[in-house]
C-alpha cells in the first residue's frame, strides 16, 4: 500500500476525478480524508493494487494528468493514523483503566493499565465480546442501553492479591445522539488511598493544613501568616491539644527557611539530658558520650526552626544558655571551648501562664521578654463551637483513608453529641473521638453509640455491658486499687500551677518515673 499527501488548487470535482483515475488504474481507494485550507485541497489518500504491485513512478505518471496538482508527496501514516497513535500514547500513559467496546459489545480498546489489571493483551482480547474477558462482571454493557454509572467498587483476583478498584461507565454517541459503544474507567482504590494520604498527610505542613472556619482562628492563622517570613522569636499560647505544634511547623513552612524544623518537648525529657539535646557535646564530654560527639538540635535545624514545646519546664540553667543564644545566636557545645554560630529560628510554645511563673521566680523574666516578643493564643476548642464538626469530618475522611475503609458519615445524633461535649482535650481528644468511632463502626453512618468520650470508657463501654456483680462482692482487686490510688496521688501533685519537675519532687519520684506515671493514667501533660 502507498500513501499520499496530494495538494490541489481548491476545485469542485477534484475528489471524484481522483477516484475515477485511481480506479482505471486498477487501484483500490483503501482511505481518503480531504482537508480544505486557504483556497488549496489537502487529499489524504492510502491505495492499494488489487493484484501485483505500483511502484511509486507509475503513481506519479497516473497523477500527471491533472493540471491544477500543485504537490505530490509519499507520507508513512494518514492524519487520522497519527490522530489515533497519539490518542494511544496518551491513553497508555494515564493512571487510570480504560476499556472501551462497540455496539455490540466487543473490546475496541485496552490501555497498557487495563491490560496489567485484567492480565492480557491487545491480541487476545480486541475484537473479544467482552463477557468472554477475565472481568469481574460485564457492568460495562449497561451503558449501550444509555445507562451510567460511578464510582462502583469492584474487585479481582490479581495471581494471590485481590486488586480492589473504582468503576465509572458512560456510553459513546456519534453526532446524532446514536450508541456507539461504551467505556469504562477504572482506579486503583489503594492509588486513591495514597493519594488522599499524601494530601491529608504532606511532608510540609502549611497554613492550609490548619482546619477551621471560627473567626477567633483564622485571626490567629493570619497574624501567623503575616509574621511567618520574619526572624523573630514567637512563643505560642494554648491549652494541650490545641494544635500548637501543627501552627509552629506552618510558620516554619511560611517562612522559606531552607533548613531543618526540629522540635522537643522540654517537658519530656530529662533535664540531666536536656542540655545536650539542644547544644551538643564533644566526644568524652561526659559518661556514656559518643566518641565523635553529636550536633545539638540548633545545629541540625541549620538555617531551619527549633521549637521548643512546654518551653515553661525548662530548667533555670538551660533557660540562661538559650537566652545567651537568642542574644549571640551563638552556642558552645557542652565540653567544647569553642562557640558555634548558629542561624536556626526560635519558636516556643506552652500551656502555662508565664507571668504567674516569672512572679515565683520559676521562670527567667529576661528570657520571658525575649520570647514574648509576639505571642500567638489559640483559642481552645469550647470556644470554638463551629469548628468541631469541620475538624469531626476531616479527621474522619484522614483516619479511613489510613484504615483503608470506605467512607462513613456522622448521623444527626452523633452530631449533636460531638457539639454538646466541652472537650477539655481540645483537637487531640476530638481525633481520638473520631478515631475510636472509625474503627468500631461497620456500617456507612456512624451512630451516637459509637461516639464514646473518655468518661465513657472507664464504664466499660468498648466491651459492651458489663456483668451484674454480686452485691456481696464490694472488692476491688489489690493492683487496681493501687493504680487508683496512684493516679489520684499524680492528679493532686499537678494541681495548682506546677511545674512537672516540682510534682516529682513533691512525690520523691524522678522526672522520667513521672512522665512514664503520666502516659500509663492517660494524665495529659
Amino acid at each position: 500500500m502507498s500513501k499520499l499527501h496530494l495538494n490541489f488548487k481548491d476545485r469542485i470535482g477534484i475528489v471524484a476525478d481522483i477516484s475515477s483515475v485511481i480506479a482505471g488504474h486498477s487501484l483500490n481507494i483503501v482511505a481518503m480524508e480531504v482537508v480544505q485550507q486557504d483556497g488549496f485541497a489537502h487529499i489524504y489518500l492510502e491505495i492499494a493494487p488489487r493484484d501485483g504491485g505500483c511502484p511509486r513512478e507509475d503513481i506519479l505518471a497516473m497523477l500527471a494528468d491533472f493540471t491544477d496538482l500543485v504537490e505530490i508527496t509519499f507520507i508513512d501514516a494518514l492524519p487520522h493514523e497519527k490522530q489515533a497513535q497519539l490518542l494511544l500514547t496518551v491513553l497508555d500513559n494515564v493512571d487510570e483503566s480504560i476499556v472501551a467496546v462497540d455496539d455490540a459489545g466487543h473490546v475496541t480498546l485496552l490501555n497498557s493499565v487495563a491490560r496489567r489489571y485484567f492480565h492480557c493483551t491487545d491480541a487476545d482480547a480486541v475484537g473479544r465480546h467482552v463477557r468472554n474477558l477475565h472481568l469481574p462482571d460485564a457492568t460495562i454493557l449497561r451503558c449501550l442501553n444509555g445507562e451510567r454509572y460511578n464510582n462502583i467498587k469492584k474487585s479481582i483476583l490479581r495471581g494471590r492479591n485481590r486488586l480492589q478498584y473504582f468503576a465509572t461507565g458512560r456510553p459513546i454517541t456519534d453526532a446524532s445522539g446514536a450508541i456507539m459503544g461504551a467505556v469504562e474507567i477504572a482506579r486503583d482504590a489503594q492509588e486513591l488511598r495514597n493519594l488522599a494520604k499524601s494530601i491529608y498527610e504532606p511532608d510540609q505542613v502549611g497554613f492550609g493544613d490548619i482546619i477551621g472556619t471560627s473567626a477567633a482562628l483564622r485571626q490567629v492563622v493570619a497574624v501567623a501568616e503575616k509574621i511567618a517570613p520574619t526572624d523573630a522569636v514567637i512563643t505560642i499560647r494554648g491549652e494541650s491539644g490545641t494544635g500548637k505544634d501543627l501552627l509552629a511547623q506552618a510558620i516554619h513552612t511560611g517562612s522559606g527557611c531552607t533548613g531543618q524544623f526540629v522540635a522537643i518537648n522540654c517537658a519530656a525529657v530529662p533535664e540531666a539530658l536536656l542540655e545536650s539535646e539542644l547544644f551538643g557535646y564533644v566526644g568524652g564530654a561526659f559518661s556514656g558520650a559518643k566518641k565523635e560527639g553529636r550536633p545539638g538540635l540548633f545545629e541540625v535545624a541549620l538555617d531551619g526552626t527549633v521549637f521548643l514545646d512546654e518551653i515553661a519546664e525548662m530548667p533555670l540553667g538551660a533557660q540562661a544558655k538559650i537566652l545567651r543564644l537568642i542574644q549571640n545566636q551563638r552556642l558552645r557545645r557542652l565540653g567544647d571551648e569553642r562557640e558555634i554560630t548558629v542561624n536556626a529560628r526560635l519558636i516556643t510554645a506552652t500551656n502555662r501562664n508565664l507571668e504567674q511563673l516569672v512572679e515565683k521566680r520559676q521562670f527567667r523574666e529576661d528570657l520571658y521578654y525575649r520570647i514574648n516578643v509576639l505571642p500567638l493564643h489559640i483559642p481552645p476548642l469550647r470556644e470554638r463551637p463551629e469548628d468541631i464538626l469541620v475538624l469531626a469530618e476531616h479527621f474522619l475522611f484522614q483516619i479511613l483513608t489510613n484504615l483503608g475503609k470506605d467512607m462513613m458519615t456522622f448521623d444527626a445524633a452523633a452530631r449533636d453529641k460531638l457539639m454538646a461535649h466541652h472537650w477539655p482535650g481540645n483537637v487531640r481528644e476530638l481525633k481520638n473521638v473520631v478515631k475510636r468511632a472509625a474503627i468500631l463502626c461497620d456500617q456507612d453512618v456512624i451512630g451516637v453509640q459509637y461516639v464514646l468520650l473518655a468518661h465513657e470508657l472507664s464504664s466499660g463501654s468498648l466491651s459492651g455491658p458489663r456483668r451484674a456483680t454480686p452485691a456481696r462482692s464490694n472488692a476491688q482487686p489489690l493492683r487496681a486499687a493501687v493504680d487508683e490510688y496512684e493516679r489520684t496521688l499524680v492528679a493532686r501533685a499537678l494541681k495548682g500551677d506546677k511545674s512537672l519537675r516540682q510534682a516529682a519532687r513533691d512525690l520523691g519520684i524522678s522526672h522520667t518515673t513521672l512522665l512514664n506515671k503520666l502516659r500509663k493514667h492517660g494524665l495529659a501533660t
